[in-house]
């Protein structure tokens, strides 16, 4: 066990397709790639972070995900080693029912504040980990709730379009919110994603954000890339073209 608590970051937005699995996955990959020990903790039923680090069938992880976590009371059961260094808490679609089971389900009643179910859970093992990478869903729920409750950090993820850039502020006023239970919590920034050079619009709102958070954007943009896109078929091992999917993301983590 080691003598530090593992920095905890949720990625996040309320709006689906904007790249949070893939940027989850990536961010623990890097991470654990430069030696440290990672946990990644997938909080979305869709358990597409799940997918893109195991690689493994649908069901396999049946039983075995962060739901039965959350009603055993530790996640230590239910970790999924990658490799030595990066770590997983799986998800499914059964993660979907989390919300009516912390209110109704027997086995949850020893959860007294729901917005800190995730944090019980994570502190048996929060001390054996550098980093912890949550995944979230594409909605403000009780999931994104838990994991901005849980976290030191929180990275927002924009893709550069209008319905992303309208999602920013209420994003952010949740994350206010999570801060009257959680006070340590810090926005990273915005990294915007999946901008496509070939749209006027889509430069002019990677624009836009900058423009009306610039205290918060990260000058690197993460443009729209077919391997970086085919990182859901190919995964981040044994994958010929990694080099070539990652490498806008490597800049924006070195920087």
């Amino acid at each position: 066990m080691g003598e530090k608590r593992a920095t905890v970051i949720t990625v996040g937005l309320q709006k689906g397709g904007v790249g949070k699995s893939t940027s989850s996955g990536i961010l623990s990959y890097f991470l654990s790639r430069e030696g440290y020990k990672v946990l990644a903790v997938d909080m979305d039923s869709q358990g597409n972070l799940t997918d893109l680090l195991t690689q493994q069938e649908y069901d396999y992880f049946e039983e075995k995900t962060i739901l039965e976590a959350y009603e055993d009371g530790s996640v230590e059961k239910y970790i999924y080693e990658v490799n030595e260094n990066l770590h997983i808490v799986p998800s499914d679609d059964y993660f979907a029912t989390l919300a009516i089971r912390l209110y109704t389900s027997d086995e949850m009643k020893y959860i007294k504040e729901k917005s800190l179910g995730l944090k019980m859970i994570l502190e048996p093992v929060i001390y054996d980990y550098d980093f912890v990478i949550i995944d979230t869903p594409p909605s403000l729920s009780e999931p994104m709730v838990n994991a901005l409750c849980t976290s030191d950090y929180c990275l927002v993820i924009a893709e550069s379009s209008k319905w992303a850039y309208n999602a920013i502020p209420r994003f952010i006023e949740t994350v206010d919110r999570a801060k009257e239970v959680n006070p340590n919590l810090e926005i990273l920034g915005i990294l915007r994603t999946m901008s496509d050079s070939r749209r006027a619009d889509s430069k002019a709102f990677a624009e836009i954000i900058k423009e009306t958070w610039p205290e918060l954007c990260f000058d690197v943009i993460i443009k729209r890339k077919a391997s970086t896109g085919r990182l859901s078929l190919e995964g981040l091992f044994d994958n010929k073209e990694l080099s070539s999917a990652l490498d806008q993301y490597e800049l924006f983590i070195r920087s």
